[in-house]
């Protein structure tokens, strides 16, 4: 789809997917929301507002996160993120959809190869005649539009603080493989969000120091306001991986305590039978000529016998706390 509005402070107009040049030529911010378009609705678009092809092939393409300055706009791509659950309480996956604001002077192409909600509060916020983006010009709604991109970040990485908390807890209550798969899927979402969250704050950190044309000065300081949010993001996801890794070596270390455990017991079992197999072995040897072999009493002696050095094995390690 295609959709078109100019705003200034005198209100909003809608314009008609067949007037994007009348759209483009009227007095205000122009901004153009593209998503779910066909190739030749794309070209459209492009050929209208001089889009470089490339730029465009970016988008489509879901290329890493960047900032690229031409003639007469300037171009980001970010990635709009969230978590998606899966059948399994610990089936879960990131997952992102790129995002290309291009925007001049006094225009603004938003480009996504789905309809994405974040992208549509923004757009809902010009249509009610939101006075912080009517008055100001194209640079700062595509701020707002990468601003509201990286307030998602935030959500994603509370789910995922809330994923370890919920493994920091288990792993002290049980050894279940649930609990390690959980914590592989984190730690597999973290190292997939952080692909996206490093260079998204190389290309705003772009448009933050002002070395865009199309970013006006009293523009820079939102921008950098979004790359302290990036900055921080990525802190917690440093963090967070830290976490996951604790508490993956926490799972191993109780695994292997408890693994311990059990062969503690079993070794003291087999050091109980080992004896008593002993003399089970050597009494039951078929030789006619064998010490008390012909005493009436041999059995119950060898049964006593058997069960006083079980008894006193048994009590051994009951005291050294092995039982």
């Amino acid at each position: 789809m295609i959709e078109t509005v100019v705003f200034n402070d005198a209100g909003v107009t809608t314009y008609t997917e067949d007037a994007l040049a009348e759209a483009k030529a009227a007095t205000g911010t122009t901004w153009v929301r593209v998503y779910d378009a066909t190739p030749e609705e794309i070209q459209t678009v492009a050929d209208t507002f001089g889009i470089h092809p490339l730029a465009v092939e970016d988008v489509l393409n879901e290329v890493p996160p960047k900032t690229e300055e031409f003639s007469a706009y300037s171009f980001a791509l970010v990635k709009a993120a969230e978590l998606r659950r899966g059948e399994q309480t610990f089936e879960e996956e990131v997952l992102d959809r790129t995002v290309g604001a291009f925007f001049g002077d006094d225009w603004v192409v938003s480009m996504t190869t789905v309809g994405l909600p974040v992208i549509a509060r923004v757009w809902d916020a010009v249509e009610r005649g939101d006075e912080r983006l009517l008055h100001r010009g194209a640079d700062f709604t595509a701020y707002r539009i990468i601003d509201v991109v990286v307030d998602g970040y935030f959500e994603l990485l509370d789910d995922i603080e809330d994923d370890i908390e919920r493994s920091e807890e288990e792993v002290l209550e049980s050894t279940e493989i649930e609990t390690l798969e959980r914590l592989n899927s984190v730690r597999r979402d973290l190292l997939a969000f952080r692909k996206i969250a490093w260079p998204t704050r190389e290309a705003v950190g772009t448009l933050a120091r002002g070395d865009t044309a199309h970013v006006q000065p009293e523009t820079e300081k939102y921008f950098r306001d979004v790359y302290d949010h990036l900055v921080q993001v990525v802190d917690l996801t440093e963090t967070y991986r830290d976490l996951a890794r604790g508490a993956r070596d926490i799972y191993l270390n109780t695994l292997s305590q408890s693994t311990n455990e059990v062969m503690k017991r079993l070794t003291v079992i087999a050091i109980i039978f080992l004896p008593l197999t002993f003399i089970a072995g050597l009494f039951g040897m078929n030789f006619e000529v064998m010490p008390e072999l012909a005493w009436s009493g041999a059995y119950h002696a060898s049964l006593f016998g058997m069960t006083a050095v079980a008894g006193i094995l048994v009590g051994y390690f009951y005291r050294e706390g092995y039982l």
